[in-house]
């Protein structure tokens, strides 16, 4: 297995499906901004829906903080389409939903599950630079909870901005962060 932090994105152009609209994005379409690739086994599923949905309860707090969020699935902007007229939950997302029909987005981000067809539910988050700066990786039937992605993502703007301090265990903004020394060694 290979760690996946401080990888650039790959280059990469996919159909994709936002707000009514079926549109082309591409990296450089990612670029310049912090970003979110949430990946998920597949539309018209049971998981899925309850963390796309949890993760569009957040969508404006992350557009707020200067974060787009693409959710990923192998399924065809079609597919995203269709589940987003047929299903209330999903019809009510306004991020961009990309078909990765082809797997290689999938299999780049080392999510993918080769036998199945369809991704690990994996959530990344990315810097403007497209940098991988944190990740999760769960089994097909364990869900994430969005808000926790929120506060890598905080936390990963904080170390960004201010690279002589870290943030521990449970760190929201404001909170205290840490200022690594020789000092503090044994001490926390």
């Amino acid at each position: 297995m290979t760690n996946l932090i401080n990888t650039k994105l790959l280059d990469f152009e996919t159909d994709a499906y936002r707000k009514g609209e079926f549109i082309k994005v591409k990296t450089e379409d990612v670029l310049g901004k912090w970003s979110i690739f949430f990946f998920y086994p597949a539309d018209f599923s049971f998981v899925c829906p309850t963390e796309l949905g949890d993760l569009q309860d957040h969508y404006k707090e992350l557009q707020e903080m200067g974060c787009e969020v693409y959710s990923v699935s192998t399924d065809s902007h079609f597919v995203h389409k269709a589940w987003a007229d047929a299903t209330d939950t999903i019809g009510k997302i306004e991020y961009t939903m990309l078909s990765d029909q082809n797997t290689k987005i999938s299999r780049f981000f080392g999510v993918l599950d080769e036998e199945a067809g369809q991704a690990f539910r994996g959530s990344f988050v990315i810097n403007p630079r497209g940098e991988i700066k944190a990740y999760e990786i769960n089994d097909m039937g364990i869900g994430r909870n969005a808000a926790e992605t929120v506060r890598k993502v905080e936390a990963a703007m904080f170390v960004e901005e201010h690279g002589d301090r870290v943030c521990p265990a449970n760190w929201k903004p404001g909170a205290d962060t840490i200022a690594p020394s020789l000092d503090l060694v044994g001490k926390i």
